[in-house]
């Protein structure tokens, strides 16, 4: 077949991929379109990390990008984007190609901060197609991004990216292209779908599902938090179904999801744990829950790169025993950096003397650490609303409450339908537009391009969502309290 540098990769990482991606797209789960975004600015902005360069465009046509490539190569000093190539049906087109007199220098950007074994293959591939056309390829080199850079003013794009030269090992697994092309070609021609053939590189494809229909629907990858290694040395012994996994010796947890499962177990309640749990709140008591996103590019000065920017929260608070129910929240304007009006609302809306609740502390305890570290003026108070946190997602990790409709997850998505299965009102999926934490960075990161229409609507369900997400832990708060008769005391 005609092989392109991003169809060599998949080939290499897993053949079966590259067939359904040539033959079945459509059994294809949907991949977070974030990531695209991220990848096609890094490699924007790196176009003006060698200085002056020149771009080959996009053509369906790849012979014109080819004739286009040979044109320019034609001058002694210059760097080409997207230089593209062909030899023996493998195609490629080279990020950035700096050519000095007769010899050449391939670089590939990534827009990640470390090296992958897969940048690896990539590169060397477009160094076997140089080479084997006759150009003097002198040094190959990764540009990644580089994570201590802070943005201040405009982007430095010199310190914005690390170029790390990878030559040496080129040379190592330029030996392996003809055997791997050999082998993809041999399999890309089969007509009917071959047998899956799982692997470590399963774990976060979009294919997993359409691989593994065949088995049983409780099957050894539906254990929650069972490493994706442990989970294939089963699978290769023939051990997939839940009533096989019992007979093996597994961690009481994941053996704990098994029989709920299977035996249709009624829920395990701790009553003395989650007493002891509830005993550490007190009223005040806010609900927070924050979120954020992420920009391979710092968009805004003190950000780095991939830096957990907040954009939102919610608050849901009760002062007093018998108190009402209130509701505050934050929501980030359009292009302008959140973070200092987030923080200092959070400040004003959160009483020091509160009890704060988050699921999954870690997450909000560090953005707060990260505001406090950037406003001094701010500093004090916030630090004293992170030491006031408490993890309402801790009864569920330690499995001091659970039931087999979590199936083994102590995830709010998870724990929420289990508890409340019939409720609308806390059904994530009746929520429009933003549904989870991944759509809600997506949509606000997009808001600029949308008309002011759309951007309400989309604002309107980004404070739905974030909404849901503390009510959610009031409704979950509120059933520990019922299942233990507990009373929340009151801070004098």
């Amino acid at each position: 077949m005609n092989l392109s540098k991003s169809k060599y990769c998949l080939g290499v990482t897993c053949k079966k991929k590259l067939w359904l991606e040539t033959n079945k797209p459509e059994v294809k789960e949907e991949e977070n379109g974030q990531v695209l975004l991220n990848g096609t600015l890094v490699g924007e902005y790196a176009r003006n990390l060698l200085g002056k360069s020149v771009t080959i465009p996009f053509n369906k046509d790849l012979n014109e990008m080819i004739n286009d490539t040979k044109k320019y190569l034609q001058e002694d000093n210059i760097v080409i984007c997207e230089a593209s190539f062909n030899y023996n049906h493998n195609f490629c087109s080279v990020d950035l190609l700096k050519k000095e007199k007769d010899s050449y220098i391939i670089y590939e950007v990534k827009s990640s901060t470390s090296i992958h074994d897969i940048y690896l293959d990539d590169i060397t591939y477009q160094y076997y197609i140089l080479k084997n056309l006759g150009y003097n390829v002198i040094k190959t080199c990764l540009v990644l991004l580089n994570p201590f850079y802070v943005r201040h003013g405009e982007i430095d794009v010199k310190k914005l990216f690390k170029i790390k030269d990878v030559t040496d090992t080129v040379l190592e697994k330029v030996k392996e292209i003809d055997k791997n092309i050999q082998d993809i070609n041999l399999y890309m021609e089969n007509k009917e779908e071959p047998k899956s053939e799982l692997s470590k590189n399963c774990k976060d494809c979009p294919y997993f599902a359409y691989c593994t229909k065949d088995l049983d629907s409780n099957n050894v990858f539906k254990v929650r938090y069972m490493q994706m290694r442990k989970m294939l040395d089963l699978y290769n012994k023939g051990v997939t179904s839940f009533p096989d996994l019992l007979k093996e010796p597994i961690n009481p947890k994941f053996k704990q999801q098994i029989e709920f499962t299977l035996y249709d177990k009624e829920p395990y309640i701790n009553e003395y744990k989650l007493k002891e749990f509830l005993k550490t709140l007190h009223y005040p008591l806010y609900f927070l829950d924050f979120e954020t996103y992420q920009v391979a590019i710092p968009n805004y000065d003190g950000v780095k790169p991939y830096m957990q920017i907040p954009f939102q929260y919610s608050l849901h608070y009760i002062e007093s025993e018998d108190g009402e129910l209130k509701h505050k929240e934050f929501l980030g304007e359009v292009g302008v950096d959140p973070r200092y009006s987030l923080a200092k609302r959070l400040v004003m809306d959160i009483p020091v003397d509160s009890c704060v609740m988050a699921y999954n502390m870690r997450f909000e305890k560090m953005v707060i650490r990260e505001l406090a570290s950037l406003y001094p003026d701010l500093s004090d108070k916030l630090l004293i609303i992170h030491d006031n946190i408490v993890d309402l997602m801790v009864p569920f990790k330690n499995r001091e409450y659970y039931t087999k409709e979590m199936e083994g997850s102590y995830s709010i998505k998870a724990v929420l339908p289990a508890l409340f299965p019939d409720d609308p009102s806390l059904n994530y999926h009746n929520l429009e537009d933003v549904h989870n934490g991944s759509e809600a960075s997506s949509s606000f990161v997009e808001l600029e391009k949308l008309s002011q229409e759309e951007q309400d609507k989309i604002r309107n369900s980004l404070l739905k969502y974030c909404s849901l997400d503390t009510y959610a832990m009031v409704k979950i708060w509120e059933k520990l309290k019922e299942v233990t008769k507990e009373k929340v005391k009151i801070r004098n």
